[in-house]
């Protein structure tokens, strides 16, 4: 069964060019390019005319590169042997295999003197892993001779062609690193599954920013299985190295090509002649915008400057895309902040308006309530001032009003008068003053009555001759008491009486 790596990487070298002269420069690179061909695999040439014989620095071990990815020295020292006869190819095409891995060795960081295996595994200073191996010039002369040239210290192309390096692995641990620090030595191990979970997405080999503020960054330690896939030569590196190196001629102060001669490979062997000694006629040109790239271009041009415009324009779209991503999450940060912010004032203002709400609400049931009471109470007052009620009445009729509205009630009120009119006061007092009135009457009538009576008792009218007899007796005129029953303005019979027989008509003698 064939076995998997879960994660595959790869791991970039960049060509240095110190910030020095044109002059001085060249005599540095040749310096450093000569420290390395002393890691060039022994091949014989003059015999094996298809091959060129290569050394280069694969990667920087405890040192980040800018891809976001770093090894260590235990695991250099257990994995490097393993890059021995896998492929050399074309800026990491598996499609365009040119040569192989024959050399692994390990070499001081910025002197490429040699270190054994066991120095490096307690190391945590940076220190090279230095691979030799051959390119199969059969197979894409083109590029051999671009190799070649990048040798030469007198061309445009000098040291422009890197190794970057693959590497299939199932585990890693997260480094954190302050801006500007490039050796893990230095940085902050997270080894937690749980914690890596919550920081992976911010990696760049996952499309993330590659730091969790603005001066901590982080990065993705290679570890456990790590197998070594193979190594791409590429003009976009990424790692701390130099070039790579091939078997020159030097002459004076600079380094010339192998001009010697070589007769050309017999052409029933191979399907084109491999004159190895013809310089690279295309040459590489800085390619600055999509315009540039034309049919007459393309005829001088090597295929990796289009890949490098290519790379570079990816490049600034994806720096542009993340730039934007980060003003958008900004954004979005910034706007969820502030709708954290309505939404928690919004609660406040929604619970202070459920309590006002609920205080509006009790108000407004003791008002009801008030104003029902009054209501109620105005209702039984009207009930008893209209009708004399005894307290059943009352606790029957306070049973059915309460509840009523004022329509209701007006036509309950108007029901009950009929029925309780036998009850209603005003009608009671009008037919008790008019039973009042006929007693008073009657009783008027039999006072008037009875005073006749007595009158004609008192005031019998006498008769002439007793009035005659008396009216002689006395010698003086008869005086007749008017009874206390006649009326004072009025004459009573015997004054009628009295006046019409005066005792002054009469002539009386004494015997």
């Amino acid at each position: 069964m064939k076995k998997q790596t879960k994660f595959l990487s790869t791991f970039a070298n960049i060509k240095i060019r110190p910030v020095v002269s044109e002059e001085k420069d060249k005599y540095l690179s040749i310096a450093s390019l000569e420290k390395l061909k002393k890691f060039l695999p022994d091949i014989n040439t003059e015999d094996n005319i298809d091959l060129l014989p290569i050394a280069f620095d694969a990667c920087v071990v405890n040192r980040v590169n800018k891809n976001g990815d770093v090894i260590d020295g235990e695991t250099a020292a257990k994995i490097t042997k393993n890059f021995v006869n896998k492929p050399i190819n074309v800026e990491h095409n598996r499609n365009q295999v040119i040569g192989c891995i024959l050399s692994a060795s390990f070499s001081k960081f910025g002197s490429n003197e040699s270190l054994s295996s066991e120095e490096v595994k307690s190391m945590k200073q940076p220190f090279n892993i230095t691979l030799g191996g051959v390119i199969w010039k059969v197979v894409n002369k083109e590029i051999a001779e671009q190799i070649e040239e990048s040798n030469d210290p007198t061309s445009s192309n000098y040291m422009a062609i890197s190794a970057s390096w693959e590497l299939g692995f199932n585990e890693y641990n997260i480094v954190v690193l302050n801006e500007n620090e490039k050796n893990i030595e230095d940085g902050q191990f997270i080894t937690d599954e749980k914690e890596i979970e919550k920081l992976e997405n911010s990696l760049r080999s996952f499309g993330g920013s590659g730091k969790i503020s603005n001066d901590k960054f982080i990065y993705r330690q290679v570890l456990g299985k790590v197998v070594p896939l193979g190594v791409g030569l590429t003009l976009n590196p990424a790692a701390d190295v130099q070039g790579i190196a091939t078997k020159t001629e030097e002459k004076d102060l600079g380094v010339q090509e192998n001009k010697s001669s070589v007769e050309p490979l017999n052409e029933n062997n191979i399907s084109q002649e491999a004159d190895l000694n013809v310089k690279l006629e295309r040459i590489y040109m800085k390619i600055t915008k999509i315009e540039d790239i034309t049919d007459v271009l393309l005829k001088e041009v090597t295929a990796s400057s289009v890949i490098d415009f290519i790379s570079e324009e990816i490049k600034k779209v994806s720096d542009q895309f993340v730039a934007e991503k980060a003003e958008k999450e900004n954004a979005l940060k910034a706007a969820t902040e502030k709708f954290d912010s309505t939404f928690a004032e919004q609660e406040v203002l929604k619970k202070q308006l459920e309590e006002v709400n609920q205080k509006l609400s009790l108000i407004q049931a003791e008002q009801e309530a008030k104003a029902k009471q009054e209501a109620f109470d105005i209702r039984m007052a009207s009930f008893d001032e209209d009708f004399d009620l005894s307290d059943e009445d009352r606790q029957v009729l306070a049973t059915d009003i309460k509840d009523l509205n004022d329509e209701a009630f007006s036509a309950y009120k108007n029901k009950m008068a009929i029925l309780m009119k036998e009850k209603n006061k005003a009608a009671k007092k009008a037919k008790m003053d008019k039973e009042d009135s006929k007693d008073k009457e009657a009783m008027k009538a039999s006072t008037i009555s009875e005073e006749v009576k007595a009158s004609e008792e008192v005031t019998q009218v006498p008769t002439t001759q007793e009035v005659v007899e008396q009216a002689v007796d006395n010698g003086t005129k008869a005086s007749i008491e008017i009874p206390n029953s006649s009326p004072a303005t009025e004459q009573s019979v015997q004054e009628k009486y009295a006046k019409a027989f005066s005792l002054e008509g009469f002539d009386i003698k004494n015997k």
